[in-house]
């Protein structure tokens, strides 16, 4: 079963210097029937105006995937973490027992961002920090492992693997979705078919027992799909 999100009931935030869309509910937006799905939390996209972004502040036992879409973020942290997150690169802060932090747009442009929040399934470890691009090649790219999977993706405190997903116009992908997990496709950019339900841009999909899923871009497209427990 796939059930879609649609952009345009996403839940909106206007803040001056920060323009929001929430997947699920968040800050003053509150909706109970989106709360999130399995793990996963938290979908925000921001827009976050030049000169401008979120002041240091604290979170615990959650992990926080950062995802620059354009634009370049300055982060900061209690870890002693001082770097620009560029358009193309993820972010993963695992919160732990806790960390503050700021991230901030030093220039003059807008910066764009997905933040995106997992539940952990194991509580108060030691907050950890990691900061990494992967190349743009088509097809399923495995970002965001569970701890010991892939030493080559970002490690998270979950039973939850994120793939990027990118295709040109008419591209194909497909992926087995095992009995019993859960999913949730979010498309950034373009517009393209799981299996027979049309998504785009801003577009969420959560998919629950599915056996496998075709994806077939109508247009260029860009998406993030979450294996979740």
């Amino acid at each position: 079963m796939i059930t879609v999100r649609p952009d345009a009931e996403r839940g909106q935030g206007h803040f001056g210097w920060l323009r929001a869309r929430y997947s699920f509910s968040f800050s003053s937006y509150y909706d109970p029937r989106h709360m999130g799905v399995s793990a996963l939390r938290v979908i925000n996209q921001d827009i976050v105006n030049g000169k401008s972004g979120f002041g240091q502040h604290g979170h615990d036992n959650m992990e926080i995937l950062t995802y620059v879409l354009r634009g370049t973020l300055s982060h900061r942290d209690t870890l002693g973490n001082i770097a620009d997150i560029t358009a193309g690169e993820f972010q993963l802060m695992s919160a732990g027992t806790g960390i503050e932090h700021s991230e901030v747009n030093r220039g003059e442009v807008p910066v764009e961002l997905l933040q995106i929040w997992l539940q952990p399934n194991v509580r108060n470890p030691q907050p950890r920090y990691a900061q990494k691009s992967f190349p743009r090649t088509p097809g399923l790219q495995r970002i965001v492992a569970a701890d010991g999977i892939d030493a080559e993706a970002l490690p998270i405190r979950q039973d939850a693997t994120i793939y990027r997903g990118i295709l040109e116009s008419d591209g194909k992908a497909s992926q087995p979705l095992a009995a019993g997990r859960t999913a949730w496709v979010q498309v950034i950019s373009g517009r393209l078919r799981l299996n027979d339900v049309l998504l785009e841009a801003g577009d969420g999909a959560a998919i629950r027992n599915e056996t496998i899923l075709e994806f077939q871009a109508e247009q260029a497209s860009e998406f993030l799909y979450f294996d979740l427990p």
